[in-house]
């Protein structure tokens, strides 16, 4: 069966189809519990990004734009080319998100909109009007004010938008907000406990993700766009942490090898658990290292493209098998966890 998305319903009420009314009484419909019937697609973790080479084409040319219009405003400061990207990136937003409605070019526009917007609060609060590059964004103050200030603008543009990675982005706003407070309060803090700092923000982060793919559990709508973001910022802020902790030195011993093996199959019963790859992801450099140990340990040579062909069989057995572990998983898990879930669709593998 075809599922009807959110712009297919816009299009057929553009179009004279159906009136707004009855569009709105179909998506509750097909949102509600009651219709809560499993699809094969609902297991896929589709992500609206791009729609055609079109997206692309419009992506090389936006890229090209804005980074040559930083670069021509950028004369004593950054805060010129910061606020004339932000503003072109708003501007180039009511035609290629608003009006044609395209999804790549809607996420690079909104991540240079809150990124130059950032630039310009933290450099403008600072009071710098220096063009050298620096990593640091000045005292917790003027860190937290650039957050806020973010937060702000990019509310206002998801009022304006409703582009799904914008909620992600007002997370990563918040996150400035709470490391700039902190550090206002204690300036090594982040340095010194950057694992207890960052990692309950990621719990939270992730928390948030959740309640979004709980209310749409066979990914229908725009809400499992919003949590795949929510995810992607997520997981780091969880993953680095543990595994640096675990970690000692550049090469982890045999019993640091061993908790990132369990950690990493933690994780892997986590992402087969809520049908989202991300948590893997991130922790893939830490697979390779501890693989690197384990031969290590072993008295053999690795090197690093038998490393790196290892953890590439891990990535493909598990793309492989994703689906009959998940199912496996799911049986086993109580009721009160698999309802919360997307359900599990064992099928067999299609070729051609």
């Amino acid at each position: 069966m075809t599922m009807i998305s959110p712009d297919d319903l816009a299009r057929a009420v553009r179009a004279g189809v159906i009136d707004q009314a009855a569009a709105e009484r179909l998506s509750a419909f097909l949102n509600s519990p009651q219709n809560d019937v499993s699809t094969e697609s609902s297991e896929d973790e589709q992500l609206r990004l791009v729609s055609g080479f079109g997206d692309i084409f419009v992506a090389i040319g936006l890229v090209l734009f804005l980074g040559a219009l930083f670069f021509l405003t950028l004369d004593v400061s950054w805060i010129v080319p910061s606020l004339a990207v932000a503003a072109a990136s708003w501007g180039l937003a009511e035609l290629f998100t608003r009006l044609r409605r395209q999804a790549l070019p809607s996420i690079l526009l909104l991540i240079s909109f809150a990124a130059t917007v950032f630039m310009a609060a933290v450099k403008i609060v600072d009071g710098t009007d220096s063009v050298a590059f620096s990593s640091d964004f000045g005292d917790g103050p003027t860190l937290a004010l650039g957050g806020l200030a973010t937060c702000l603008a990019v509310a206002l543009h998801w009022w304006r938008f409703r582009v799904p990675v914008t909620v992600a982005a007002a997370c990563a706003a918040v996150t400035a907000v709470v490391l700039g407070a902190l550090q206002a309060v204690s300036p090594d803090i982040t340095s010194a406990l950057g694992g207890i700092v960052f990692l309950p923000i990621g719990l939270a982060v992730f928390a948030l993700a959740m309640a979004f793919d709980i209310s749409d559990r066979q990914r229908r709508t725009r809400r499992t766009d919003i949590a795949f973001w929510l995810h992607a910022l997520a997981a780091p802020m969880v993953v680095h942490p543990v595994m640096q902790n675990i970690m000692q030195g550049d090469t982890p011993g045999t019993a640091a090898t061993v908790t990132i093996f369990v950690a990493f199959s933690l994780l892997g019963l986590v992402a087969l658990t809520v049908d989202r790859r991300a948590m893997l992801v991130s922790s893939l450099i830490y697979l390779g290292y501890a693989i690197y140990a384990l031969l290590q340990n072993g008295e053999a040579l690795p090197s690093t493209s038998l490393v790196v062909l290892l953890v590439g069989a891990v990535v493909l057995g598990l793309s492989l098998a994703w689906r009959p572990l998940r199912a496996a998983l799911l049986k086993s898990l109580p009721a009160a966890i698999t309802a919360r879930v997307p359900p599990a669709h064992l099928t067999s593998l299609k070729t051609g």
